[in-house]
């Protein structure tokens, strides 16, 4: 394979914020900040998106970052690397703002921001709750982000830390949240949605350059552009390499 099918290279650009801060890496922040230039700078540096800080690290931001920035408080002024705001508060800051709360509780001039995963299985969200937050989200229209958890394409059992004796649990795969997305975006109904969540067969998606399909279904490549843009943003991980070692190991990079 030389390149990717376009459908994947369009659903893939810029996915993937990189949060190294936060467990389980939990890098230290000299070290986040060199592995997020690198990659960068990298061949797949299509895929990443931006860097997740918390407010406490906002004087080490450099003018060449894009940074998501976790706020308990409207910041004011804030150097122009910093391109959103992500919260716990229920409204729209003085940047795009990326609200963890209730869906019914984020206000349609904000975000949303959806746990999909944790350190322990019961962190997890169900296949059915996941789904319901994109259907409803699609609905409302509230455009989101999704964070913690999702460190492999598809779902499947796995370690939830790095640590030799971590727990294990079945993780959403980000390749079944945003294709889910995609299709909520242009109209599949719940059981639709919460199916392509659920799906843990890798070989029930096909990337072609014009669309995807899934059992049956499909989405044109310009339906997930569309879909990107205007409702499914990207996703937090604490691990960049982890995903694109993934996809490489599934045959979908080169």
């Amino acid at each position: 394979m030389s390149e990717p099918a376009r459908s994947l290279r369009v659903l893939l650009t810029h996915l993937i914020d990189y949060a190294g801060l936060y467990p389980p890496a939990s890098l230290p922040i000299a070290e986040v900040a060199a592995r997020y230039e690198s990659y960068a700078a990298s061949a797949d540096g299509w895929i990443l998106n931006r860097l997740v800080l918390p407010a406490a690290h906002l004087a080490e931001v450099k003018p060449s970052w894009r940074v998501a920035l976790l706020v308990d408080r409207d910041p004011g002024a804030v150097p122009t690397a910093i391109e959103a705001f992500e919260t716990r508060l229920p409204r729209r800051l003085s940047l795009p703002t990326y609200c963890e709360t209730p869906l019914n509780e984020v206000p349609y001039e904000a975000y949303a921001k959806v746990r999909t995963g944790g350190l322990t299985p019961d962190a997890i969200p169900s296949s059915r709750a996941l789904g319901e937050f994109i259907f409803e989200a699609a609905r409302r229209p509230n455009a989101f982000k999704a964070t913690a958890g999702l460190h492999h394409p598809i779902r499947s059992e796995r370690a939830l830390t790095y640590a030799t004796d971590s727990p294990r649990g079945v993780m959403h795969g980000f390749l079944n949240v945003f294709l889910a997305a995609v299709f909520a975006w242009h109209g599949a109904d719940y059981p639709r949605i919460a199916a392509i969540v659920d799906e843990t067969d890798p070989c029930a998606f096909e990337f072609l350059d014009g669309e995807v399909r899934w059992r049956g279904n499909l989405v044109t490549t310009e339906q997930i552009a569309r879909a990107r843009r205007d409702f499914a943003h990207s996703f937090g991980s604490c691990s960049f390499e982890e995903p694109i070692a993934d996809l490489r190991q599934l045959r979908l990079l080169p």
